[in-house]
């Protein structure tokens, strides 16, 4: 079947502007006819005006425009016209930007295909939880007796987090020498999640990091940043003893702000490799045809304002991969490194704070 579209007219953007005090005008209503062309522009015209990442990712978004019209057969069925779309998008190198039919869901996945995936969790379930743990709202943890260290795997921030749930965990691991939170595969999900979490590991307000939102269609038309704070839960058990996080590519988005919010605790360290990145908070659209498209339209930072979109970097001298033939005799080395460095951290300090911020293999 070949790509038919009906003939009409969709208004995809009206936006008023105050010309002067007491007094209002509209911009140019933005028309799309429902043909090939007129949702191929449609679809650049959307990304152009709202994506945040232009500049970062050394996009020329023009040029990227003319070629990928100029290569456009009117005969496409549509699936050729939904691939032709997806690969313009994937120009971005984004994550975050997918285009939505109803009969496919357009993906960029080399932002963690090109690396090793750095985790095995029926290793960790076999051989450190003996398949004997507690686990709730996407949560599985234990006790490491041997090594007195607490473990706890979030498989996803889209799973809702019970306060009384963290309650419990928290005080089973209590007397444990560290805290290992591990979110390898942990491609984000909800940011009230990420608040929840940090909010048991603070004891004072904390600066999180800061946005910006787009104020105008130019690809440089950005509002000052903005600072968000997360509040310690004072209500709840909190834990201020030291915390390791694991990390690999393929964690992203919400995972991604929460290793960058973490990191900064001086009782913090990330280990494994660097995050897969994905700082843009989404921004969805529909053209014509009834495809939506979603896409990165706000820049998130850190508290140093360091843009985290590429990911972030484990704390120095925690970089490394998981060691393939260590992996086949059911051991993970980056778990075992994060085991060691929290016991060895408990005997150099002897029970005052210690401070994670970098440490040696």
């Amino acid at each position: 079947m070949k790509l038919r579209f009906f003939r009409h007219v969709l208004i995809l953007l009206a936006t008023v502007v105050p010309m002067s005090l007491g007094l209002g005008s509209c911009h140019s209503v933005e028309k799309w006819d429902n043909d090939i062309y007129g949702n191929f522009d449609a679809l650049w015209t959307i990304l152009d005006e709202h994506y945040c990442f232009f500049r970062e990712k050394d996009v020329d978004w023009d040029e990227i425009g003319r070629r990928y019209r100029s290569t456009i057969d009117p005969e496409w069925e549509l699936q050729e016209f939904f691939d032709h779309c997806a690969a313009m998008l994937a120009e971005l190198r984004d994550g975050h930007t997918n285009l939505q039919a109803w009969f496919d869901v357009s993906y960029y996945r080399k932002w963690w295909t090109d690396y090793p995936q750095n985790f095995n969790l029926r290793l960790i379930q076999e051989h450190y939880l003996d398949f004997d743990y507690r686990s709730g709202g996407g949560i599985i943890y234990k006790l490491l007796e041997e090594h007195n260290v607490g473990y706890m795997y979030y498989s996803s921030f889209s799973a809702s987090i019970g306060e009384a749930f963290l309650d419990t965990m928290m005080l089973t691991m209590k007397d444990a020498d560290g805290l290992i939170i591990d979110i390898r595969d942990n491609g984000g999900g909800d940011m009230t999640n990420v608040e929840k979490l940090v909010s048991r590991f603070i004891d004072e307000r904390l600066l999180a990091g800061y946005i910006q939102h787009k104020t105008g269609p130019g690809h440089d038309d950005f509002s000052e940043p903005y600072a968000f704070y997360y509040d310690p839960n004072m209500q709840h058990v909190r834990w201020l003893k030291p915390v390791i996080i694991l990390t690999n590519r393929s964690t992203f988005s919400a995972a991604n702000t929460f290793v960058s919010v973490m990191k900064g605790l001086p009782y913090v360290a990330i280990i494994g490799d660097c995050t897969g990145g994905g700082s843009g908070m989404p921004f969805s659209s529909e053209i014509p045809i009834g495809w939506g498209v979603r896409f990165s339209g706000s820049p998130v930072y850190d508290a140093e304002m360091n843009l985290t979109e590429f990911g972030v970097e484990p704390t120095p001298g925690g970089e490394m991969d998981m060691d393939p033939e260590a992996e086949a005799a059911g051991h993970d080395t980056i778990l075992d490194f994060a085991i060691e460095v929290l016991n060895r951290v408990a005997e150099e300090n002897q029970g005052t704070k210690a401070c994670l911020n970098t440490f040696a293999h």
